[in-house]
């Protein structure tokens, strides 16, 4: 008989020893800052004990998607140090496939065949250049201001890449290397050109460090800690080739831009540009630093800027020092307090909202009035913040609906917390009659990234939000030390949030965005016209030598491949080119050769290649890996190895 527990249970005792465990932490490494204002008997610690609105059961069968039904919305999640990025469908929660981008994948043959080291990167012997990655944000194309389904852009903070996913195939077409920096960690689309008014789409991808370093990193000034810099950067979404970069004070978080294509912003730690704990703690605020992108692109164009080691990408300065004249300034740094996290702009484009992580507040940045200091008319750059409410214990995200209302995740409360915006203002203002917090809710455990359905669009629905927990403890069967984590389905279309389903997931997802299934148009079939090593026709197919360079040419086609088996001798260098001529949609076919560590599959009509050293003599077996047909098991092809 399965354990029965309560469907959102108000597990106090834990949550206060999370929060006091982490609170303590923080205060045995001397920080005093932010955390010590949320006192015992605030607003927001007393809410620790409001009551939790919990799902009836009457709720359970309004969310779930009967067999053969399909799923509202799509939801594609970064999957962190693993390297992926993984497809959900919502309300269902249902894993739908991982796409690999900066792993290898022995299914999907990604990492092994040509066509994928091609675009992942290889050394000179041929191997692959990285076989890990980790992802943490991820951010679709943009037209009109929302999601227009053909890119998905994500992060590789471990090796300093971008990759793009195509969303019609969903698999990763590009990688691009950026070059002066580490720690790439946010990053996000621009919604239209800041240039020309008629190109209403994402031409740009906007790309933050978090890891200062000497500039060139060549091995000089290894020491001088002073001189340490991060530079934020600007790709092509297109080409995918790094546009330009600015040198800046400070690091970068996350990233966000406007609707207006304007502006671009990234939330800021460490802006003493320390190297360690307590010099990163020193100063009394941090800030979120905005980008003049058309200010920088003319800085470019009128060749303002220099270049570091190898590198030929532009960088421009974009330092306090050299941006003392709004006017004139790339830059525009506005003090919000101490180390915060996410930056998210609201739908209708009016403002970024800053969550404060080690401040029990978020701060509320007017994008017209950022705007303003640019054009002189501000005076302070402070004076943009138009809003800055106490939310709970360790702010980290913000979400919003179409109703006037953000989302945060309190990490060590473990609560959503559900506020107004113009209520914020009001109250900031001094109006004391003003509702700021509307609803609180209580998640399991310890949220990292909250997002709402088409929430970063202006189509945003209100309907759901999702809050991706770092951790499950007790939500579900013990699978050893390393726990799932756990992805909560909470329906915030009325006035109370309400937890609809756990979902677990396996570690360690980060952001996730969640789009309407009508704007993913997906190719079933390829056109073999596409690939221009195809294998047409059976005539074609045969072993073509070229000194001790062989080319074996294949069709797989079920039950069979095209050849019952090839010849090649030990020490040649081969090459193996499949194309899967079914024209049936869902009809995958697999190639794998016995004990050459070789796997990959071939969608219908597509074509795949695989290069290797014939280095060991005898017989062996090709087969196909993927089920195909009822004589699936039959389906194979003798790779014969002279010695």
């Amino acid at each position: 008989m399965s354990e029965k527990r309560p469907h959102n249970p108000t597990d106090t005792s834990r949550r206060r020893f999370l929060n006091t465990a982490a609170v303590a932490g923080i205060a045995g490494a001397g920080l005093s800052v932010g955390l010590a204002a949320c006192k015992q008997d605030s607003p927001a610690a007393s809410a620790q004990s409001a009551p939790v609105t919990p799902a009836s059961d009457a709720h359970a069968g309004d969310y779930s998607v009967p067999p053969g039904q399909l799923d509202t919305y799509y939801m594609f999640s970064s999957a962190g140090h693993a390297g992926d990025v993984r497809v959900f469908g919502l309300p269902s929660g249902r894993e739908f496939k991982r796409i690999p981008v900066f792993n290898m994948d022995c299914m999907v043959g990604w990492g092994i065949t040509n066509e994928s080291k091609a675009i992942i990167g290889t050394n000179p012997d041929g191997s692959v250049k990285y076989n890990t990655g980790d992802t943490h944000h991820i951010h679709p194309s943009y037209t009109d201001g929302t999601y227009d389904g053909r890119y998905l852009f994500v992060n590789d903070k471990i090796n300093c890449r971008l990759g793009r996913v195509r969303l019609d195939t969903m698999e990763c077409d590009k990688i691009t290397q950026i070059p002066n920096i580490q720690g790439f960690h946010g990053t996000f689309p621009d919604k239209r050109d800041p240039l020309d008014p008629a190109i209403n789409r994402t031409t740009r991808v906007f790309c933050g460090s978090e890891f200062s370093t000497p500039l060139p990193n060549f091995g000089k000034g290894i020491d001088d800690t002073a001189h340490y810099r991060s530079l934020f950067t600007c790709i092509d979404a297109e080409s995918m080739d790094v546009r330009w970069q600015v040198l800046i004070d400070g690091n970068c978080e996350l990233v966000a831009t406007s609707y207006d294509g304007k502006l671009a912003a990234t939330t800021q730690y460490n802006t003493e540009m320390g190297t360690t704990y307590p010099e990163m703690m020193a100063a009394e605020m941090d800030s979120c630093l905005f980008f003049n992108v058309a200010r920088i692109e003319q800085a470019v164009k009128d060749g303002k800027f220099k270049t570091y080691g190898d590198s030929k990408v532009p960088v421009v300065d974009g330092t306090k020092s050299a941006n003392t004249d709004p006017k004139t300034a790339l830059t525009c740094y506005v003090p919000i307090p101490k180390n915060p996290h996410g930056v998210n702009i609201s739908p209708d484009g009016k403002y970024y909202a800053c969550a404060g992580k080690l401040s029990p507040s978020g701060s509320l940045i007017a994008h017209e009035l950022v705007l303003k200091w640019f054009d002189g008319e501000l005076d302070e750059p402070r004076k943009a913040v138009v809003a800055e409410p106490e939310l709970g214990l360790g702010p980290l995200h913000t979400a919003f609906d179409n109703r006037g209302n953000a989302y945060t995740t309190l990490f060590l409360d473990s609560q959503i917390v559900k506020w107004n915006i113009e209520g914020a203002i009001k109250s900031y203002q001094g109006d004391k009659t003003a509702t700021v917090v509307l609803d609180r809710l209580d998640v399991h455990y310890q949220p990292g990234h909250g997002f709402t359905s088409m929430g970063e669009t202006r189509e945003c629905d209100g309907k759901f939000l999702i809050s991706d927990n770092k951790f499950s403890k007790d939500r579900f069967l013990p699978v050893g030390p390393l726990h799932p984590e756990t992805s909560q389905l909470i329906d915030i279309s009325g006035d109370k949030m309400v937890i609809v389903h756990d979902n677990p997931v396996t570690s360690e997802p980060h952001d996730s965005i969640i789009i309407r299934r009508d704007i993913i148009k997906t190719r079933q079939i390829y056109n073999v016209d596409d690939f221009p090593n195809a294998v047409k026709d059976h005539k074609d197919s045969g072993v073509f030598r070229n000194g001790n360079k062989v080319t074996v040419k294949l069709i797989s086609q079920a039950p069979a491949f095209s050849l019952p088996e090839f010849r090649v001798k030990k020490g040649d260098e081969v090459t193996i080119i499949v194309t899967n001529l079914d024209k049936i949609e869902d009809l995958t076919h697999g190639f794998a050769i016995q004990r050459y560590n070789i796997n990959f599959i071939l969608n219908p009509q597509e074509t795949k290649s695989v290069t290797f050293k014939a280095d060991k003599p005898g017989v062996f077996w090709c087969y196909c890996t993927h089920f195909c047909h009822a004589m699936h098991m039959e389906m194979r092809s003798r790779m014969i190895v002279e010695a």
